[in-house]
């Protein structure tokens, strides 16, 4: 079946949905040992989630880069990941979409969410002919987020770490086969609309 150009590919259950971040292990470490987010946490800043594992890697580099070393795999409600598509604007101004630029500022301003297409990857991080979506959360949104949204936080370095290494070593249906199955997340058209340029 062939890629729609833009979708929200994740794995998830019936009522959840998980998401990526990459932290400084002193951040990462204390989210995974608590199950919440640790005060060191900053609750007045936006904060950017991904359903895309891939999209993870390469924003992250494998978990390679200053201040990304530690990913988490943020379970949510998706109740709340869907509170955060309805409230949400997009990150850019699309001619068409937005009456004019100056609306789509006001949108913006009062937005507790942004939304962002950014090309998928693939196993060597390359990117793909579809965009997946990237959810950026503040104010209210990123306080729903920390306290009522979360189910569960996973440590999942080590899985980045080994698909990187066969990844690496030339075994990429071996790398493949450990990926999160993603698949199209099921969403209404209508709670989409704004958010499809």
């Amino acid at each position: 079946m062939e890629e729609p150009h833009r979708g929200i590919r994740a794995l998830y259950t019936a009522s959840t949905i998980t998401v990526y971040q990459a932290y400084a292990p002193e951040i990462g470490r204390p989210a995974t040992d608590q199950g919440r987010f640790p005060s060191a946490w900053k609750r007045d800043r936006m904060t950017w989630i991904k359903p895309s594992f891939l999209w993870m890697m390469y924003r992250c580099g494998w978990a390679t880069k200053p201040g990304q070393e530690t990913v988490l795999a943020v379970e949510i409600t998706r109740d709340g990941f869907e509170w955060a598509l309805r409230n949400a604007c997009l990150s850019s101004h699309v001619r068409g979409l937005h009456p004019d630029r100056d609306a789509w500022q006001r949108e913006v301003k009062r937005a507790p969410a942004r939304v962002q297409w950014d090309p998928e990857r693939d196993l060597r991080l390359q990117p793909l002919p579809y965009r997946s979506l990237q959810l950026g959360l503040s104010g209210e949104a990123v306080r729903r987020y920390a306290d009522e949204w979360t189910v569960s936080i996973r440590d999942v370095t080590p899985l980045a770490h080994e698909i990187h290494a066969r990844v690496s070593g030339g075994a990429p249906d071996a790398a493949a086969r450990l990926l999160p199955e993603e698949r199209a997340y099921p969403v209404a058209d209508e709670l989409m609309a704004h958010l499809r340029p």
